[in-house]
C-alpha cells in the first residue's frame, strides 16, 4: 500500500515561512500529478497546487506569487515552499498523488500563522 508522510508545518508569525515535504513510498505505479491541498474545519478541502509530470504547475490564486510548488522525481517527494505566510493560510496541508489507476492521500500536516 502506498504511503504518503507530510512534514514540516507547525507555528509561524504572518510574514515568516515554512516549507512542506511530502516523501511518497510503495507507489506501484508511475506517478502522474502532485499537489498540495488544504483544509479548515467547517470547510472543502481547497486545491493549493498542483505539478504534473511534465512539471507545468498550477496555484490558487490565493497563493500565487507566494507558494512553490517542486518535486523530486527520483526520490518521490513533493515539497510546497510557503512564504509571506498570512493568518488564513492557516489549515491542516494535505499531500495528494495520483497514478493511472489511483488516488493517495497523505494524513495532513498542520499549519498555524497566528502572532
Amino acid at each position: 500500500q502506498a504511503q504518503l508522510v507530510e512534514s514540516g508545518g507547525g507555528l509561524v508569525q504572518p510574514g515568516e515561512s515554512l516549507r512542506l515535504s511530502c516523501a511518497a513510498s510503495r507507489v506501484a505505479s508511475e506517478i502522474n500529478q502532485m499537489a498540495w491541498y488544504r483544509q479548515v474545519p467547517g470547510k472543502q478541502r481547497e486545491l493549493v497546487a498542483s505539478i504534473e509530470n511534465s512539471g507545468a504547475k498550477d496555484y490558487a490564486d490565493s497563493v500565487n506569487g507566494r507558494f512553490t510548488i517542486s518535486r523530486d522525481n527520483v526520490a518521490n517527494t513533493l515539497y510546497l515552499q510557503m512564504n509571506s505566510l498570512k493568518p488564513e493560510d492557516t489549515a491542516v496541508y494535505y499531500c495528494r498523488v495520483v497514478t493511472w489507476t489511483n488516488m493517495y492521500w497523505g494524513q495532513g500536516t498542520q499549519v498555524t500563522v497566528s502572532s
